[in-house]
């Protein structure tokens, strides 16, 4: 009989369908022994178990309530999402070894872990305002900013609305990088931060603050309504000193004196004539207008028409026009014996600026009677009509600081004095003032640039400095400081990257603030004195 006890033995090992009857007892044969030895503990854990489900019931129904009465952030912190943990209080899953003496910590999950290190950009959701997200999401657009009820969620959701930055309803815990400059939005920056645009590349560029070369302008005169310096095309910068003219060659150096008139009168405007030449208009005290030829150091001839000092000068061609104290614009064609072609009574005051377009359409001139008037251009002539076209009253003090825009026709910018301080960007085809800016200072001189979309103007009291407006916004560029006076003075080199300022201090500095980029690099200007425009042998002696 052995042997069949070992055969039947056998055979239950090999059988898996029967019955377990060894090992130990499984968690569902556990929990009816329990229950079976147990009943009282099994129906307190039922009513535990319904207990947990109906108070799960009421924390949800007062999370929902909640959201929709208030949008506080305390309430929402303290009505958490139930964890994986509390949803199956309320379920009877059998469970391994669960007596009343067992311990009841739930295992760690795997979450925690997890070092504090992690490869995405988490939100912090207790900085996050979700009842505000969601009453901004949901609202219709379409009607508006509707009005909330009274109520206390409308109340809360109406003061976050009032002190909610806009664009920061859902924030980071660490804030986002900074827009580099020249962006125009600055919520663009998140991820593209390491790429610049290339307008920020092309708008820095080196402006050295140092002047390049001092020269030394005694006696030169402190007044304000005066024009002292002027550029010619062939490289030759003119200086008046008190009575008397220099001539300073930009190539080689040299200086040479050209004139001296006599010691009761005093030079107050000098013009060199359009498109290079060696001709040079000189203003004087005495109401005249002197030509001179600067190659022969020769005065050509005298004119007069004024009755006051003539203290501006600007050049169309073959007509010089000039400004007076007397208020008076009187047009001289210089290749005519009856050289004044034209007078025009323009100002209440002395004129202290004067200056021909470009395309000679339009004369510009500032008095000292605050007004700034266009002058449209005769019909056939080089000189202007009587009538002025336009007349800017806009300007609280004298307009000195006139200048053309040499890359944009009828672009015209203007300076005031002390009571002014503004320089004003006019469109004289359309009558518009394009822009407006507060310079804090007297401005006593305007030039534009010739290589950049810029202008420089020269200040008087408190800083006496330079300073380079980029058009058309007229923000500052750069501010050139060392005159310890005013800046009475601008004047562009030839070639456009050198200004000269001649300050109250008596001296003349030199500044490259206009050079062009290495990389860019232009075609040199010819320097060599160009043939004048006026045929010596018309001119009238």
């Amino acid at each position: 009989m052995a042997q069949f006890n070992y055969l039947n033995e056998l055979n239950s090992l090999a059988t898996i369908d029967g019955p377990l009857t060894r090992g130990p007892l499984q968690r569902w044969a556990k929990k009816t022994n329990n229950e079976n030895h147990n009943p009282s503990l099994s129906a307190s854990h039922k009513n535990i178990s319904n207990a947990n489900i109906s108070s799960c019931n009421q924390s949800m129904q007062k999370l929902s309530l909640s959201a929709n009465q208030s949008c506080n952030n305390s309430v929402l912190s303290s009505n958490k999402t139930p964890t994986r943990n509390e949803n199956k209080k309320g379920k009877k899953t059998p469970s391994k070894n669960k007596s009343p003496g067992r311990s009841t910590t739930p295992t760690p999950n795997k979450a925690s872990k997890t070092p504090n290190k992690a490869d995405r950009f988490i939100p912090s959701r207790s900085n996050s305002n979700y009842d505000l997200c969601h009453y901004m999401m949901s609202r219709d657009d379409d009607k508006g900013e509707e009005v909330v009820a009274q109520t206390a969620a409308g109340e809360a959701i109406g003061r976050a609305l009032t002190d909610t930055e806009p664009g920061r309803l859902l924030q980071y815990t660490c804030k986002a990088p900074a827009a580099p400059e020249g962006y125009q939005n600055r919520l663009r920056v998140v991820y593209s931060q390491a790429k610049v645009p290339s307008s920020v590349k092309n708008t820095t560029r080196y402006i050295p603050q140092a002047p390049d070369r001092i020269l030394d302008a005694p006696d030169i005169l402190d007044d304000y309504y005066l024009n002292l310096v002027d550029w010619s095309a062939s490289n030759i910068l003119a200086v008046a000193l008190n009575n008397t003219v220099y001539l300073w060659n930009a190539m080689t150096g040299q200086i040479e004196q050209l004139l001296t008139l006599e010691s009761s009168e005093n030079v107050c405007s000098v013009s060199w004539v359009q498109g290079g030449g060696s001709h040079l208009a000189v203003g004087t005290s005495s109401a005249t207008v002197e030509l001179w030829d600067c190659e022969r150091i020769k005065r050509l001839r005298v004119m007069d028409g004024h009755t006051g000092r003539v203290g501006s000068l600007a050049w169309n061609l073959h007509v010089v026009s000039s400004g007076s104290r007397d208020g008076n614009i009187v047009h001289h064609d210089v290749r005519q014996r009856d050289h004044a072609v034209a007078t025009v009574r323009a100002h209440t005051h002395e004129i202290c600026g004067l200056k021909w377009s470009p395309d000679g359409r339009y004369l510009a001139s500032g008095g000292n009677d605050n007004l700034l008037n266009i002058w449209p251009i005769a019909q056939g002539q080089h000189y202007s009509q009587p009538q002025y076209l336009y007349s800017f009253n806009q300007h609280l003090a004298a307009v000195k600081g006139i200048a053309w825009c040499p890359w944009s026709s009828g672009i015209l910018a203007s300076g005031g004095g002390t009571a002014d301080r503004t320089i004003r960007i006019w469109n004289v085809n359309t009558g518009a003032n394009l822009n407006t800016v507060d310079t804090k200072s007297q401005v006593c001189s305007i030039l534009w640039s010739t290589h950049y979309k810029e202008l420089i103007s020269g200040h008087g009291y408190a800083n006496n400095q330079l300073v380079i407006w980029k058009y058309p916004l007229m923000s500052r560029v750069a501010e050139l400081t060392g005159h310890v006076a005013r800046v009475l003075h601008l004047a562009l080199s030839p070639d456009g990257v050198t200004v000269v300022s001649a300050g109250a201090d008596e001296t003349l500095r030199l500044w490259k603030c206009f050079m062009l980029d290495p990389s860019k690099k232009k075609e040199p200007t010819d320097t060599k004195a160009a043939k004048s425009i006026l045929n010596m042998n018309s001119l009238i002696r």
